[in-house]
């Protein structure tokens, strides 16, 4: 068989009603475009009858539906790092199951990754259809604080439709609640050109949303991860070594002005003093990040993937 030009990766969670609407939709969406493609469902442990309605669509077209199911809710990053690993097309785009996003942005999302060279092409929900106060203007601080990180200028981070270059979605590894930040995560795999790109966005036709205002304050708690994941993942201490010398060199700064004060000035009753315990304090602090730091130091040292790079080119 050959090789697909595209593969389709949608998780679904109780989305029983938009399947068939929405397998329809890609495939009218897809019908004069001379590619070839697979359509990846991720039941991701759904309690209605999510699974039947994907095997019912299997049974209907086998060529072009693929799918697996989990035995209970993993949540959307695992579901996508399954599929990732799974489905062999040159681009792979992500979308949702719930008809919001529109399969007619499919093949210029796909032009844009083989003809335009990009690695990575974001959507962005220019206008939405969401309730504002608790979806656009959260989404705008978050988009603006997460830029500003990770130096990936995208409107729309979370955008669940994205289109990838095959060797991106084989080469990171999502996880928890990462797949806000997969972008972020491609920057730090080498894959750095990452483009954008306006895409429709439809109101919900079926059943309720499955994210709530709580995404947004764990967010930027996996973004912090992230972060530091991808610029220490592998020298952990470089970064606990300079904070615990710099917290321990405050606190020998404070030692050093009670040893001056007490024997220039006859100061005493040194225990008695704020000096005294910021001192102690700092010190203790620095100590115990400086000792994280070679604990991590061990730690990395032993993982298998310690000497996992990427390779983006080579010549026997």
């Amino acid at each position: 068989m050959n090789r697909p030009n595209i593969s389709i990766v949608i998780p679904a969670f109780n989305e029983e009603e938009s399947i068939p609407e929405l397998v329809q939709w890609i495939i009218r969406a897809l019908k004069d475009s001379g590619l070839i493609y697979d359509i990846w469902f991720v039941d991701d442990g759904s309690s209605d009858n999510t699974w039947n309605v994907i095997k019912e669509q299997n049974d209907k077209y086998p060529e072009l539906i693929k799918g697996f199911r989990f035995r209970r809710n993993y949540g959307k990053s695992a579901a996508l790092n399954s599929a990732f690993h799974a489905c062999r097309g040159e681009v792979v785009i992500t979308m949702d199951s719930d008809l919001q996003d529109s399969p007619e942005e499919i093949i210029e999302l796909y032009k844009m990754i083989q003809d335009g060279g990009y690695d990575l092409v974001s959507g962005w929900k220019k206008k939405r259809f969401d309730n504002t106060l608790t979806k656009n203007i959260p989404s705008k601080i978050y988009n603006t604080i997460t830029s500003w990180m990770s130096g990936v200028h995208l409107h729309d981070m979370n955008c669940g439709l994205k289109a990838y270059r095959n060797a991106v979605v084989r080469s990171i590894e999502v996880y928890g609640e990462m797949h806000r930040y997969i972008p972020v995560i491609a920057k730090w795999a080498g894959f750095r050109k990452i483009g954008e790109k306006v895409v429709q966005h439809q109101s919900r036709k079926y059943g309720y949303s499955k994210f709530g205002i709580s995404r947004f304050f764990n967010g930027f708690l996996d973004l912090a991860t992230i972060m530091f994941i991808g610029k220490f993942g592998k020298r952990p201490m470089h970064f606990f070594g300079t904070m615990g010398i710099f917290f321990f060199f405050i606190g020998l700064c404070f030692v050093m002005y009670l040893i001056y004060s007490k024997y220039f000035y006859q100061v005493y009753g040194m225990t008695d003093r704020p000096a005294f315990y910021i001192a102690l304090v700092m010190m203790i602090i620095g100590s115990q990040m400086f000792l994280t730091g070679f604990v991590s130091e061990l730690i990395t040292r032993n993982a298998p993937e310690r000497n996992h790079y990427l390779i983006a080119e080579s010549l026997d």
